[in-house]
């Protein structure tokens, strides 16, 4: 029996129209994919673009605040943003005021403005953390300070979570399986074995993250406070303070990634659950959707970092290097869009329009749950939520894989593409910006509804 207790046949049955009805509906699109692939790998500009429920890519015109355009001319109201890119909506007037702003004043010189200032001061006023650095990506950033955190406790292996999500980070390509710490399936070339110098352990078992840190090799602990990708499982009460507990017992570092968790509050589950990390990594939304990533540290830790570079520099001649930055990180426009999105865009307002919102699609497929007898679950935090096709919300990142049903979820996310409404793909992951209305929670819950409702009356659908 399948984890959502839906039979393949009749999702097979039900996906099969979704995928005519889009080729009917998308001629454009279909051409421009064709076109495409003569030039893009895949068809695509990267390759898990063409990853979605769509039976070729979905190319998009336009977007602004909660909606965006395809080039055929349909209209869709937007729930993935990005995946967290656009947290914030599309094209916010201060982000678009600033990327005209600055596209005339140089977009990258290798050198910092007074944007930067004001941005470390926004940073530090708002998360806790005194000293911020800026790279181009959340990837970068927590590269970065993976970097730091070897250099500074003068251990080699990074503990994570299975399941976790930390940007294509080579160390952080690990899972947990029987006890053992395995790499990830489906890595691409990967040339030395990360189990060496990487260790997986299940979120939420305070019995395994001691007996990891207990070996005393452990740099650091890199953790979302919230789990987000594997599909969403949510922290047991306490248990991100015993992570900053025992990491602290055993002489390893905290490092909290809320690069989607950044979406519970405006200072994020580290400011609002007080978790006190030594480096805290915000990616994607933090400049409004121009690349950008930060990190930010303690007092004690930039003091470490000064002297882990005297170490590291001991004895060399010329210039040294850290392995860190590129020549945009921090470039002019980065940084002055940031500063827009700090000061005007991602405010205590926004977070108070989004919030309850997301609450409202969480009631929402409960409800819808219910009235269809299914056995799932839903879980939320913040502005973001998400269903789920098991009966009680997951502990584990195992657990949570193990409710995956990925033809039913392609198939119910391409009933929703055909009738104007995205969500995040890969799982069931909902995120509202603060151009999003209760009109369009109540689109999205209606659409659902009238998707099962068609689903369950295939004939043999329930197993």
């Amino acid at each position: 029996m399948t984890a959502s207790a839906i039979s393949p046949a009749a999702v097979e049955r039900f996906a099969a129209a979704e995928r005519a009805l889009f080729l009917a509906r998308n001629p454009k699109s279909v051409a421009l994919a064709e076109r495409a692939r003569h030039s893009l790998y895949g068809g695509v500009p990267m390759h898990w673009m063409a990853d979605w429920s769509t039976p070729v890519p979905l190319f998009v015109e336009r977007a602004k605040g909660a909606r965006f355009y395809d080039v055929d001319g349909h209209e869709y109201i937007d729930f993935c943003l990005g995946d967290t890119g656009s947290m914030f909506g599309h094209s916010p007037d201060p982000i678009a005021k600033a990327i005209a702003e600055q596209g005339h004043n140089g977009l990258t010189t290798m050198l910092p403005g007074e944007d930067a200032v004001v941005c470390g001061e926004l940073l530090a006023a708002r998360f806790g953390l005194p000293f911020w650095q800026v790279t181009a990506t959340a990837t970068d950033s927590n590269r970065y300070v993976l970097r730091w955190a070897r250099a500074i406790t003068q251990r080699k292996t990074l503990l994570v979570f299975d399941g976790c999500y930390h940007g294509t980070v080579d160390d952080v390509m690990v899972r947990h399986r029987d006890g053992q710490t395995v790499a990830r399936s489906g890595l691409v070339g990967q040339a030395y074995d990360l189990t060496q110098y990487s260790r997986s352990i299940p979120f939420n078992d305070v019995a395994a993250l001691e007996a990891a840190l207990a070996q005393g090799d452990v740099c650091a602990l890199l953790c979302e406070p919230a789990m987000t990708n594997i599909g969403m499982v949510l922290p047991e009460p306490g248990f991100m303070q015993q992570c900053r507990e025992l990491t602290r017992k055993y002489g390893s570092l905290l490092i909290i990634d809320e690069t989607h968790t950044i979406s519970t509050d405006i200072g994020g589950c580290t400011k609002l659950w007080d978790l006190e990390p030594d480096f805290f990594v915000v990616g994607k939304p933090i400049a409004g959707g121009v690349p950008c990533g930060i990190f930010g540290c303690s007092a004690a830790m930039a003091e470490a970092m000064t002297e882990a570079r005297k170490r590291s520099s001991e004895g060399s001649h010329g210039h040294g290097h850290s392995g860190m930055g590129t020549t945009l990180s921090a470039n002019a426009l980065a940084m002055h869009c940031m500063r827009a999105n700090l000061e005007q865009v991602m405010t205590p307002a926004a977070y108070a329009h989004m919030l309850p919102l997301a609450a409202r699609l969480a009631a929402g497929f409960r409800r819808l749950i219910g009235k269809h007898a299914l056995k799932w679950s839903v879980t939320e935090l913040g502005a973001r939520c998400e269903f789920q096709f098991c009966a009680t919300a997951p502990r584990t990142g195992a657990e949570a894989e193990a409710a995956f049903h990925d033809e039913l979820q392609m198939a119910l996310h391409l009933y929703l593409i055909n009738r104007g409404i995205l969500i995040t793909p890969f799982h069931n992951m909902t995120l509202c910006c603060p151009s999003t209305t209760e009109q369009d929670v109540d689109q999205l819950i209606g659409m659902l509804d009238q998707a099962l409702t068609e689903l369950l009356a295939i004939p043999g659908a329930r197993e």
